[in-house]
Order: C-alpha cells, then sequence, then structure tokens
C-alpha cells in the first residue's frame, strides 16, 4: 500500500481543480497546469478534497497511485505558491545577467551562453553570482536548473563551475610533490 497515495489533497481557497474523464486540470491564481492520470488509478473530487486509489492489485496501478497523487499535488502547489530554484557562480570570472528575458552566462567559455527561457519559467538575477528559476511547474524549473548546471558544473579541485545554492562539492587534494 502507498503512504503517499493513501493522503488526500486539500484544495486550497482560490483554487479551482476539474476532473474530465482522467484529465486533472487545475487553475489557480498563479497559472493553470494539466495532467491526464493514467488509466490504473481512480480520482474521486468530493468537496475540498481530492483522493486517488488503483483500479486493481497490479504492481503497474499500485506504483502509480503514489506517483500520480504526488504531481497532482506539485501541480496544486505550484498555481498556489510556485517553484524556485537557485544556483551559484563560483569562479572567476564567472557571471549571469539578463539581456531582456534571456539569461546570459559568461563561464570561462571563449563565447557568452545565452538561453531563453521556456514559456512559464522567469530568471531572475539578484547578484552576478545567483540566478533565480521560477515558474509553476516543478518539472521544467529543475529540469532547466539542471540543464544551466550541465553547462559548466562543479569541478572537484578548486570547485569552479554552476551549483545548487547550498549544495556541497567534494573536494580532491591536488598533486604532492
Amino acid at each position: 500500500m502507498s503512504r503517499i497515495g493513501k493522503k488526500p489533497i486539500a484544495i486550497p481557497a482560490g483554487v479551482t481543480l476539474t476532473v474530465d474523464g482522467q484529465t486533472v486540470t487545475v487553475k489557480g491564481p498563479k497559472g493553470q497546469l494539466s495532467w491526464t492520470v493514467v488509466d490504473d488509478v481512480e480520482i474521486k473530487q468530493d468537496g475540498g478534497e481530492l483522493t486517488l486509489a488503483p483500479r486493481n492489485d497490479t504492481q503497474r496501478a499500485r506504483g502509480m497511485w503514489g506517483l500520480s497523487r504526488t504531481l497532482v499535488a506539485n501541480m496544486v502547489h505550484g498555481v498556489t505558491q510556485g517553484y524556485e530554484e537557485t544556483l551559484e557562480l563560483v569562479g572567476v570570472g564567472y557571471r549571469a545577467a539578463l539581456k531582456g528575458k534571456a539569461l546570459s552566462l559568461q563561464l570561462g567559455f571563449s563565447h557568452d551562453v545565452d538561453l531563453d527561457p521556456p514559456e512559464g519559467i522567469t530568471f531572475a538575477v539578484p547578484k552576478q553570482t545567483e540566478i533565480k528559476i521560477s515558474g509553476i511547474d516543478k518539472q521544467m524549473v529543475g529540469e532547466l536548473a539542471a540543464r544551466i548546471r550541465k553547462i559548466r558544473p562543479p569541478e572537484p579541485y578548486k570547485g569552479k563551475g554552476v551549483r545548487y545554492a547550498g549544495e556541497k562539492v567534494r573536494r580532491k587534494e591536488g598533486k604532492k610533490k
């Protein structure tokens, strides 16, 4: 039995959640998201709560039960509060700037790396060495942060590169005489 799947999803005030067959649509103050739940999971909406249950006792149905509940809960959280990921640039000459809505990164290459935000995602650069990625879709925010980090991941000898805020980089000792 899925411990996560058993929990009902509370629908806060100001959020409208509609279920059309297997498609769940969530509208809130920050925007709208929709997702189609797999056929193995049954959706029930009663009052201010949404519950999910497996239709049968197969391994796939039980596996999708908790996943579906988490994804719908993330949609509700996204349209009410949104998601934000913070990246830090560590290294001499490493900096970020906004060009309109696009993000321009100087990461030690011979050229600047320019990134246009996908729809629903916004960049903010409070400091030259800090990037904030925000949006309502948790998966898109996390994936974009991972793609930016992949451009110049932190290296273990000097710790230079793009890292998540608060990430600890395991350092290696250099050459010995």
